[in-house]
């Protein structure tokens, strides 16, 4: 752990927030021990991490999550590793921590999209169908976000329009959906800004003007693909026909590549296959493996078709500009999500001097 650019993880301190701040100092090297200036407290280096609270070796921890990340079951875990299926399950919550770490670099910051495609898949558990809607930025393969339910309704819809609202800035922006029309009415509420009225009224949501919204309705024959509809429901052939050049999504409106994503999690995720033999029980182990294979491929995941300026292949999250290397299991499970800013507290009356002291030096 680089002290400089570490964070406290005391939600309670002053100095909480993101790093980089210069209030994390070494504190022991052989045992790994920092410490904050802020609340002048001392912790280990895995602490705030998935592998903080195991008593596994770490290298056995990390190979676990990368074969459950890649496809395999637990079962196939215990006979290959030699480790039982109690000590494997709670480590299957390394999707916790994946959509904490998702949630901080990708959600966090606001990105051109200009060409983002929406689509959900249904996926067979032990007690009936849920759905999992998931969104894509395809100029750089990278996965936005996804939710999952068991009721197609408006609420989905309006969850991952809004994954989609999270890490877009105000623009040009194509999107291609599938056929529900809940899907483009989720969108079109989700990209609005607030624009100031006069008075004490509350403020107006303007729909952003530069927004092209598309359909991609399949045709199906018993169980295949043989065609499909598309629409052009908001926007002009223009400016669709511009943000599919600049982005690279091909000549015509398509879902193709939310649809190799779905391929890509079915593949990875051993409870998704099409007649699986360990089917997930609970609908929230869906979720959490899907933000495990989801940021495994964002930050650990080379893509054939992305490349650096060097001509090496690079994952989503280094085509996007959130890291500059690829990143391996490891360093997944041992990155440090900052918690919130420190907030000072409200009391009435006047601030004493050393509480505004720390508002000056840490909140201002």
């Amino acid at each position: 752990m680089d002290p400089t650019q570490g964070c406290c993880p005391t939600a309670a301190c002053p100095a909480s927030g993101p790093g980089g701040n210069g209030n994390i100092t070494g504190h022991r090297r052989q045992e790994a021990r920092s410490r904050c200036t802020g609340c002048e407290q001392t912790f280990r280096a895995r602490r705030g991490t998935l592998v903080s609270w195991q008593q596994t070796p770490v290298d056995s921890i990390v190979l676990v999550v990368t074969l459950l990340a890649h496809g395999w079951p637990v079962r196939a875990l215990v006979a290959a590793v030699g480790v039982t299926a109690e000590t494997v399950r709670p480590w299957a919550a390394a999707g916790v921590h994946g959509a904490q770490v998702h949630r901080h670099p990708v959600l966090g910051a606001c990105w051109s999209l200009r060409h983002g495609q929406a689509d959900e898949m249904r996926v067979r558990v032990q007690k009936g169908m849920v759905g999992m809607a998931m969104a894509l930025m395809v100029s750089t393969r990278r996965w936005v976000g996804g939710v999952v339910s068991a009721q197609r309704d408006t609420g989905r819809m309006r969850q991952r329009a809004d994954r989609v609202r999270a890490c877009a800035r105000p623009g040009a922006l194509l999107g291609a959906v599938d056929g529900l029309a809940a899907s483009v009415n989720a969108f079109r509420c989700a990209l609005r800004s607030k624009a100031p009225r006069k008075g004490p009224r509350r403020p107006h949501l303007a729909p952003w003007a530069q927004v092209v919204l598309g359909q991609v309705v399949t045709q199906d024959e018993r169980g295949c693909v043989v065609g499909g509809v598309r629409r052009l429901v908001q926007g002009a052939e223009a400016a669709l026909d511009e943000l599919l050049a600049s982005s690279g999504g091909g000549q015509t409106l398509n879902t193709a590549y939310i649809e190799r994503l779905h391929a890509t999690v079915r593949a990875r995720l051993a409870s998704l296959v099409r007649r699986p033999r360990s089917g997930a029980r609970r609908q929230r182990m869906v979720t959490l493996g899907m933000y495990l294979v989801g940021t495994v491929d964002n930050f650990c995941t080379p893509h054939d078709t992305l490349t650096n300026a060097q001509g090496h292949r690079c994952p989503p999250a280094m085509a996007a500009g959130l890291t500059h290397h690829v990143w391996t299991v490891a360093e997944l499970l041992h990155f440090h999500v900052p918690p919130p800013r420190w907030q000072p507290p409200k009391k009435r009356g006047r601030r004493s001097k050393e509480l505004q002291k720390l508002i000056e030096q840490w909140a201002s």
